[in-house]
């Protein structure tokens, strides 16, 4: 039984590995670029002491997804630098809003004062939620945005909600999901008529974190159960995060998969057989893909013979991401945090910016990256701006948010097309039914990575986890 995987970023690595796990050989990777790990990328700039990030940074050590990594991690022996909850990074987050900068509470007392952008104190939202009825009708989906307008008024919506899903996913909170982003909240009001009532209810019956105990047969992860005991909020890898894949891709090798670098499928043609895929105009007949490319890049593949599965895949739109990392000499910030976040209502370029180095040791220099456009992309950057003028307008943002008066010493700019899939209303149903069709059909074709199973790096691992553990192969 042949297997291919498509993409060679954190989710097909995954796969390729969890492939060779359960089936062993033989089994092939096809990666397009020309290098491994997709999105994430690390510049060490060790003549400096310094590393820029143009993808993920940090990893969250929680529940089923975490746990998973961290089997992964322990198993490749990576080098983790771990931020507990007691760490400034992990205590302070803020937002820029109403022309300040704004500290998020970080504690329940946060709840009762009346903290800016805030005009009353939080707890009145959450005492909203208790006395909101849920909708009459039982929705099948709504908006996040609607859903937090709903139930804990207007300004959370705005200042709280809105913010987060910039820093999620670029995307605008009015058209993403509530379903598939947050569906224990939406799951708690539905079923018990309210998110605050749901959770009081949910922890008084003592619910266990569900699909623990059936993937991990030989007990949890000693990197889970210490970062549990040692209370991990987040964790990076030593030198960077693009450490992860390269060092997945070493593991695999080292195990005769064969990962195949700039060499990318241009259609795939299904047959009683399994599959012919053409990769440099030769076929290469498989039994089985796992794929993890994205929704827009699988769809054209299948266009041919299957033109309903490759329009339901191009129903997942993606936004561009502009990012750019700066390093100045100098600890300049007035406030440690973990960053900041711009809410959409403020009407500014840029979505967020991460003080990378307060979450780690960044050698003495200030160093920040900038998050801008996401689903604002053409409004701000539809003209195609230079390098410079994209530089200029960022710095321009951070000096006058954090007071900073230094131009960065050193800086890159990255544009990212189509770098992040919008989960927008009614999108477990759009997953559900491409997964359905393909069942359908019985194509050989499994799907895994951020268009169907979540944006984070946790999500993607056990997505490709979880495709691979379905599999029947004979």
């Amino acid at each position: 039984m042949t297997t291919a995987v498509l993409g060679g970023g954190l989710s097909g690595l995954s796969a390729g590995y969890y492939l060779l796990r359960r089936f062993g050989k033989p089994l092939t990777i096809y990666e397009a670029a020309p290098r491994v790990g997709g999105w994430v990328r690390s510049e060490f700039r060790k003549d400096r002491g310094f590393i820029f990030e143009s993808g993920p940074r940090t990893i969250r050590p929680v529940g089923v997804p975490g746990a998973n990594t961290l089997e992964l991690v322990e198993e490749l022996q990576l080098d983790i630098k771990p931020i507990t909850r007691s760490h400034v990074a992990a205590r302070n987050r803020m937002l820029y809003a109403k022309g300040q900068l704004c500290m998020l509470p970080n504690s329940p007392k946060g709840l009762f004062g009346v903290m800016p952008p805030f005009t009353k104190p939080l707890y009145k939202a959450l005492l909203r939620d208790l006395v909101t009825q849920s909708t009459p009708a039982k929705l099948e989906d709504e908006s996040i945005y609607s859903f937090a307008e709903r139930r804990f008024g207007k300004e959370i919506a705005d200042y709280a909600i809105s913010p987060m899903i910039c820093g999620i996913c670029a995307g605008d909170a009015r058209e993403i999901s509530v379903r598939f982003l947050m569906e224990g909240l939406f799951e708690k009001e539905q079923k018990y008529g309210g998110v605050l009532k749901g959770s009081l209810i949910a922890r008084f019956k003592g619910k266990v974190d569900e699909g623990k105990e059936g993937l991990f047969a030989q007990g949890q992860p000693k990197l889970y159960s210490q970062a549990v005991q040692e209370k991990w909020a987040m964790y990076g890898l030593t030198g960077g995060l693009e450490i992860l894949p390269r060092t997945m891709r070493k593991y695999l090798g080292e195990r005769d998969v064969n990962v195949q670098l700039s060499n990318e499928c241009k259609n795939l043609t299904f047959g009683n057989s399994g599959v012919r895929m053409t990769v440099k105009d030769a076929d290469v007949p498989v039994d089985h893909i796992v794929c993890s490319l994205p929704a827009h890049k699988l769809a054209p593949l299948v266009k041919v013979q299957h033109p309903s599965l490759s329009a339901q895949l191009l129903d997942i739109p993606y936004v561009d991401v502009v990012v750019v990392n700066m390093q100045f000499q100098g600890q300049l910030l007035k406030q440690d945090g973990f960053g900041l976040l711009v809410p959409p209502v403020e009407k500014l370029p840029i979505l967020g910016v991460i003080f990378d180095s307060c979450c780690f040791d960044m050698g003495g220099n200030t160093v920040l990256t900038v998050m801008m456009g996401g689903h604002w992309f053409d409004k701000w950057f539809g003209d195609r701006p230079s390098q410079k003028q994209i530089l200029d307008l960022a710095t321009h943002h951070v000096q006058e948010i954090l007071g900073i008066r230094d131009d960065p010493k050193f800086s890159r700019v990255h544009t990212l097309h189509k770098c992040i899939p919008q989960y927008t209303v009614g999108h477990k149903r759009r997953v559900d039914n491409i997964r359905k069709y393909l069942k359908t059909y019985k194509l050989p074709l499994s799907l895994c990575g951020a268009a169907y199973d979540g944006v984070g790096i946790n999500d993607v691992i056990l997505s490709a986890r979880r495709q691979v553990e379905a599999l029947q192969l004979a």
